[in-house]
């Protein structure tokens, strides 16, 4: 059996926190530890089986915590659970849950809480669009055909604080996985009394470090410090105000005037003026992320036509928008896995290293075998969310198809919710603004989306080959193969063009350095239990 065991690292000594001081200079006082975080869009939800926002997640790590969580670096360690044994055969997982650990209203966290919460994100019933994540689980297939309870998935309780997790394939990444929301547990009795609306301010239970007290749609939600958590003594900030702006000029303006202490992101055109007046608040980091453009393939003019998909990918100056219009950091995409992923080779086109000119009239040639020409230009929509940033890419992207070839682009900007709904339902779209983060460091969860099974594949995107690669690979226990499979899929996916990329993601954000303990990493996971504010508060 291999063994992985590790201590909880504390966020700071408690000894510190009573007497008012720190290392770097003094602490504020516990009624001044009140964080304003800005979160981007409105989150969907706050149940973390159902939610798939990077905005609700953010809330709900602090909300929540797995039987493993993050570190301030974006690595995997213990959470509820403090250690646990892996079989020879990578198939058995055995947990050992803290028995210090509560729920926010003070009851036990067991085992049976997240056998609970697995099945419950597994069942067809719940929605949940990362279901499919949990497909390497024992039993999981059978359940996500609707041929098999939610009972009957590999997921069991030994003991009140033992948890055993049965693998259908073996998958090193899964600590990684486990940190993810969709593996959260569940408080039962609340779920049991309210139904999906468990998630309301007073009736949500949680088990991580903060809970929730108020929130108010389309402006903010607020956590309070859990007193149950079981490294309570460890939490420096009192309260925590997620507030929801998708106007990023406008929080670059709330930021200013302090009455935010984090971004959500920084305006591209205001970039030149940060980095000369805010350069002390700035931070950007490689993430592990893309932004792409999907195509919908179920209908015309995408549906059947990978050559004049590949003529729009083709024509689109990626360097460009990566140092033109964003200039931090970003790298041009032309594969669909970001760089940084231990042990794998990312992919892309050979046209990707042709230059801009033949790019041109190789798209040129396609784009008459497709049908159209200057006389019959092909006219699309473009969907995009509200985001300064996607409408000037957008703005670009729909300039060079025009200048390429003719194209005639209706650019359409839709308010978040209702943009979700209409991409995940195809209706009326053509190509859409799209991108992806990953769930854990692994290739496995940027291959997965596009699956023709998968929840989450927006694009209507079927190949049986791309599918059975994907298969071999999640069944496959030597890492070589197990690379050289998904390394294959990424390959005939790009041949197929279903999405279009565009540039891999950095995060970019503005924090006020009176925010201790705030770290960038490549999950761009930030946990508030890590931070505490200090004295110097100045705008």
């Amino acid at each position: 059996m291999a063994r992985f065991h590790r201590t909880q690292r504390r966020g700071r000594l408690s000894g510190l926190l009573a007497a008012g001081l720190c290392l770097a200079g003094a602490v504020l006082s516990v009624q001044a530890q009140t964080l304003h975080r800005g979160n981007g869009a409105e989150p969907e939800t706050l149940d973390p089986h159902r939610a798939t926002s990077v905005a609700s997640s953010h809330i709900l790590r602090d909300l929540f915590e797995g039987l493993v969580t993050l570190d301030r670096a974006g690595r995997p360690v213990p959470g509820a659970a403090h250690s646990w044994t892996v079989s020879e055969d990578g198939l058995r997982w055995d947990f050992a849950l803290r028995e210090t650990a509560r729920w926010s209203n003070g009851d036990p966290v067991t085992a049976e809480d997240f056998v609970a919460g697995l099945r419950r994100s597994i069942a067809p019933a719940t929605g949940s669009y990362y279901a499919q994540m949990l497909e390497i689980i024992a039993g999981a297939e059978a359940i996500l055909a609707g041929t098999a309870a939610p009972e009957t998935l590999g997921v069991s309780a030994l003991a009140r604080h033992r948890l055993r997790i049965e693998l259908a394939t073996p998958a090193p990444y899964l600590p990684g996985l486990l940190s993810h929301p969709a593996s959260f547990p569940i408080h039962r009795p609340s779920l049991a009394e309210h139904g999906k609306a468990f998630d309301r301010p007073g009736r949500l239970v949680s088990n991580g470090a903060y809970r929730l007290a108020d929130r108010v749609l389309q402006s903010y939600v607020t956590l309070e410090r859990n007193p149950h958590f079981h490294a309570a003594d460890a939490v420096a900030i009192e309260r925590v105000v997620y507030h929801s702006t998708e106007d990023i000029d406008a929080e670059l303006a709330r930021f200013r005037a302090g009455e935010i202490d984090w971004t959500a992101d920084v305006p591209v055109t205001r970039m030149p003026w940060v980095r000369a007046h805010l350069a002390d608040a700035f931070h950007a980091h490689p993430y592990l992320g893309i932004y792409y453009y999907g195509y919908n393939l179920t209908r015309p003019p995408f549906a059947g036509s990978p050559e004049l998909r590949k003529a729009l990918a083709m024509v689109i100056d990626r360097r460009r928008i990566t140092e033109r219009i964003l200039g931090t950091g970003e790298q041009p995409a032309y594969g669909f896995v970001p760089p940084g992923i231990p042990d794998y080779n990312g992919q892309r086109p050979e046209w990707a290293d042709w230059s801009m000119q033949q790019r041109r009239e190789t798209a040129r040639a396609l784009y008459r075998a497709a049908g159209y020409s200057e006389d019959a230009p092909l006219e699309l929509e473009l969907r995009y969310n509200t985001h300064e940033n996607h409408r000037k890419i957008a703005i670009a992207i729909a300039w060079m198809w025009k200048e390429a070839l003719g194209v005639r682009t209706r650019l359409i900007n839709e308010e978040f919710k209702v943009f979700l709904t209409t991409r995940r339902l195809r209706q009326d779209t053509q190509v859409f603004r799209s991108g992806w983060i990953g769930d854990y460091n692994d290739a496995f969860t940027f291959a997965e989306i596009l699956h023709s099974k998968h929840g989450l594949n927006d694009t209507g995107y079927a190949s049986a080959r791309y599918d059975r690669l994907l298969e071999q690979a999640a069944a496959e226990p030597e890492a070589a193969q197990r690379r050289a499979y998904l390394e294959a899929a990424e390959a005939r996916m790009l041949s197929d063009m279903p999405v279009l990329p565009i540039y891999f993601y950095t995060s970019r954000r503005l924090v006020k350095p009176h925010v201790r303990g705030w770290e960038g990493n490549i999950m761009d996971v930030h946990l508030t239990r890590y931070m505490q504010l200090q004295e110097a508060r100045a705008p």
